[in-house]
C-alpha cells in the first residue's frame, strides 16, 4: 500500500513543528451494498475507498489530516497540514519499525462473491418472512459487505497491516391489519467471508423472527406507565449498558471530565452480582478486532468485575490524559476520521440466576424481550430506550404483549438496581456512532432483572 521509505518520509514530515508522537493510518476499501423490496432488488451499489490520515500528538494534544492521495507528495503535504497545529522545531528522531500482519480468514472471499449469489441469499429470507403470515405486508432486505485493508505505522516503530471482512444482513417486515401496522426487525452480522450465511448466520430463522414479531405487536396493548420491575432480555437487551454505562467509560468521555464515572477506578457502581466486558477477541464477532486503528492488538478488557470498576476504555489521547495503559480500544470509521477510544463486543457477563423465577417472582412489571432505538448523554448517564417487544407481567405471570414502552432512567442507578443475572449470554449487532464516525459493535448480556425502573407507556390498567 505505501512503502517502508515513504511512511519515514511521512512521519518525519509529521515532526516538523516538535510534535512527539505522528501516525499513519492508510486504508483501502472495496464495499457491497443491496437492497430488496418486497421480492425486487431496488439498489446494487460497490464501491471503492481509498486514502490515508496523518495524526501528530504532543502530550495530550493532537491533530489530524487527511487526503485521498496516498502518493508520497501528497501525505507528506498532509502530514505538514497536521503539523501545522503545533508550534516548535523539529525533534531528533530515528525510526524502526517492527512490522506485523494480520487478517481475519475468510473460507469463501467477499471479494469473489458474485451478485447473483447475494441475491439468492435475500430472496431465501424474504420468502420465509413473507411465509409467516398473509398480515406481512412489506418486507424490506439490506445486504452489504466490505473488506477493509488498513495499514497503521507510527514514530514508535508500530507496522501494523490487517485485512478485515464484515458482512450483515439487515431484516425489516411490516405487518398491517386495518389501520394499525406494527415492525420486526432483525440484522444479524458476522466479521468473517461469505461462508458466515452458512456457518453463523440462518437469514431465513431471522427473517421469521423479524414477521413474527411485527404480527405480535398488532395484538399488543398500550404499555402502562409507572415505576417498576423489568426483567430484560439478552442479546440486544445490551444496548441499555452499551449506551447509559459503555459509552461513559470510553476515554473520549472520561478523559476530558465528561463521564459520569469520572474518577471512581476501584470503586463500587454497580450491584455485586454484576460484572462487564469488552472483549474485541471473540472470533468472528461482529465488533471483533485482530488489531485497533492505532495498531493496538485487540483486548478482553474486564470493565466491572462484582459491582466494582476495573477500567475504563483507552486510547492514545486517553493515555496522556488519564495516564493509563492503552486497552486496543481505538476506533474510527474510517481514514477521514481520527481515531478514539470505542467498544467492540461489550456485555454483562453470565451469572447465576433462573430467567423463569425473574419473572415468577416480580410481581407487576414488564419483560422486555427486545429493545429498539435510543438516547444518553454520557455526562449524566440519562436514558431512554424504546422497547421493540414487551410483554405485560402480571403476579409473576406473562398477560399479554405491550406496545409503546420505552425505559427510562440514569445509567449509575440502574447498574445498582440489577438484582438477577441469567446463566446464559448471547449478543447482538449493532453500528454505534461517536465522534470517530460509525463502527460495527456487538451488544449483549443474559436476562437480566432491574429491581425498579421507569417506563413510560399511555396504557390503562392491564
Amino acid at each position: 500500500m505505501i512503502s517502508n521509505s515513504s511512511a519515514e518520509r511521512v512521519l518525519c514530515a509529521a515532526l516538523e513543528t516538535g510534535a512527539d508522537f505522528a501516525e499513519l493510518f492508510a486504508e483501502d476499501c472495496d464495499r457491497n451494498r443491496l437492497t430488496m423490496s418486497d421480492g425486487r432488488i431496488e439498489q446494487s451499489l460497490s464501491s471503492h475507498r481509498h486514502g490515508a490520515g496523518v495524526r501528530v500528538m504532543r502530550g495530550a494534544q493532537s491533530a489530524y489530516a487527511y487526503t485521498a492521495d496516498t502518493g508520497e507528495a501528497a501525505l507528506i503535504d498532509t502530514a505538514r497540514a497536521a503539523a501545522a497545529a503545533l508550534s516548535g522545531s523539529a525533534k531528533p528522531h530515528t525510526l524502526q519499525f517492527m512490522k506485523k500482519a494480520y487478517a481475519t480468514p475468510q473460507k469463501i472471499s467477499l471479494s469473489g462473491v458474485t451478485n447473483d449469489r447475494r441475491v439468492a441469499l435475500m430472496h431465501q429470507a424474504h420468502a420465509a418472512g413473507k411465509a409467516v403470515s398473509e398480515k406481512v405486508r412489506q418486507f424490506t432486505l439490506s445486504y452489504m459487505d466490505e473488506v477493509q485493508r488498513v495499514l497503521i505505522c507510527n514514530t514508535e516503530g508500530v507496522w501494523a497491516e490487517d485485512v478485515r471482512p464484515r458482512t450483515r444482513m439487515g431484516i425489516l417486515a411490516v405487518a398491517s391489519e386495518g389501520a394499525a401496522a406494527e415492525r420486526g426487525l432483525e440484522a444479524p452480522g458476522c466479521c468473517r467471508g461469505f461462508e458466515s450465511y452458512r456457518d453463523r448466520i440462518d437469514v431465513e430463522a431471522s427473517a421469521r423472527k423479524a414477521a413474527e414479531r411485527a404480527v405480535l405487536l398488532l395484538s399488543a396493548k398500550d404499555c402502562p406507565g409507572g415505576n417498576m420491575p423489568v426483567v430484560i432480555s439478552g442479546g440486544f437487551g445490551g444496548v441499555i449498558f452499551h449506551e447509559a454505562c459503555g459509552h461513559s467509560l470510553e476515554a473520549t468521555s472520561v478523559g476530558p471530565g465528561n463521564s459520569e464515572f469520572c474518577g471512581k477506578l476501584n470503586t463500587k457502581i454497580a450491584a455485586p452480582c454484576v460484572s462487564a466486558m469488552d472483549d474485541g477477541t471473540i472470533p468472528f464477532e461482529w465488533g471483533s478486532i485482530n488489531i485497533d486503528d492505532e495498531g493496538t492488538p485487540g483486548q478482553k478488557n474486564l470493565l466491572i468485575e462484582n459491582g466494582i470498576l476495573k477500567s475504563y476504555l483507552v486510547d492514545r489521547v486517553g493515555a496522556q490524559r488519564l495516564h493509563l495503559p492503552l486497552t486496543g480500544s481505538s476506533r474510527r470509521q474510517d481514514y477521514t476520521f481520527a481515531p478514539t477510544s470505542r467498544m467492540t463486543n461489550t456485555f454483562i457477563c453470565p451469572g447465576k440466576d433462573d430467567p423463569d423465577e425473574m419473572i415468577r417472582t416480580m410481581g407487576t412489571g414488564l419483560y422486555a424481550a427486545t429493545l429498539g432505538g435510543g438516547s444518553v448523554n454520557p455526562l449524566t448517564g440519562e436514558f431512554n430506550f424504546a422497547v421493540a417487544e414487551g410483554y405485560w407481567v402480571r403476579d409473576g405471570k406473562i398477560v399479554c404483549p405491550v406496545r409503546g414502552a420505552m425505559l427510562i432512567g440514569k445509567g449509575a442507578e440502574i447498574l445498582q438496581r440489577i438484582d438477577r443475572v441469567g446463566p446464559s449470554m448471547w449478543m447482538a449487532q449493532g453500528m454505534c456512532g461517536s465522534v470517530s464516525g460509525s463502527v460495527p459493535t456487538n451488544v449483549g448480556q443474559p436476562v437480566i432483572r432491574v429491581t425498579s425502573i421507569t417506563v413510560g407507556g399511555k396504557g390503562g390498567e392491564l
